[in-house]
């Protein structure tokens, strides 16, 4: 077994940005590979009207808070901001974070997000296609940008889709990130590989992430049976740091 990484994700939902602060510097400090957020603009759970805050301008201050961990949205919504200016957005924050950046993207599914916001939901099929034609661009305006990112900038492709996202994983993406249970992440896992080997991708280049819920540390090891790399603890308010660092303890 080669190097465990183990992250977590800090949802950004009734809470303040004072705790999430709190939060993300104590994550470094325990020496975490990686810090989360997501990319929405309301509570995914709980109360509809519970605080929230927007993900990509929390990155910008985890970015210069933070001093060791990777960052990361977990993952951004293609949906929400042109490719071009995305790509400018992560490339100013990788040089704030010194080169730490995941550009993590997904097609975008939460309904209340497009509708509130005024953006054009569509249909799954759609907002696939979307994210297909955004990666190039993505590539294309990183490659243009003067200065270009500090580090390598990973591009993290989040989702399940057998017949699409998976392929666009094996095109496109330097990481992947799922959710379980295990059999769930095997099975993905897989086809994951298939899709590589049909596009003439070595599986090895696109790293393994899973989202996991913090009662299910105790699964690790399937994880990591199931070909995951990189375990990420998914944490509400308020932020109990336990179980990652029980995981971290596990795999140091």
């Amino acid at each position: 077994m080669g190097t465990v990484k183990i992250g977590v994700q800090l949802h950004p939902q009734a809470t303040t940005i004072g705790d999430l602060r709190a939060a993300w510097q104590a994550a470094d400090a325990m020496g975490v590979h990686s810090i989360w957020t997501w990319d929405h603009f309301f509570p995914l759970y709980g109360p509809g009207d519970a605080a929230h805050f927007e993900g990509w301008t929390l990155l910008s201050a985890m970015a210069v808070d933070t001093a060791h961990a990777q960052i990361g949205l977990l993952v951004g919504c293609n949906s929400y901001r042109n490719p071009d200016l995305l790509a400018d957005m992560a490339r100013t924050v990788d040089h704030l974070a010194g080169g730490r950046l995941y550009l993590g993207i997904g097609a975008g599914w939460f309904q209340r997000d497009y509708q509130e916001y005024g953006y054009e939901f569509g249909t799954g099929p759609s907002r696939l296609r979307e994210l297909g034609a955004a990666l190039p661009r993505i590539r294309a305006r990183l490659d243009a940008l003067t200065p270009g990112p500090v580090g390598p900038l990973p591009i993290l492709i989040g989702g399940g889709g057998e017949k699409v996202t998976l392929k666009l994983v094996a095109q496109h993406a330097d990481a992947w990130n799922t959710f379980g249970p295990p059999a769930n992440f095997r099975a993905k896992n897989a086809i994951l590989d298939e899709w590589c080997a049909k596009v003439g991708r070595d599986p090895a280049r696109v790293e393994r992430t899973v989202a996991i819920e913090p009662g299910d540390i105790g699964n690790a090891a399937a994880y990591l049976d199931a070909g995951a790399t990189h375990l990420i603890v998914m944490v509400g308010h308020p932020f109990d740091l336990r179980p990652v660092e029980k995981l971290l303890a596990t795999f140091a």
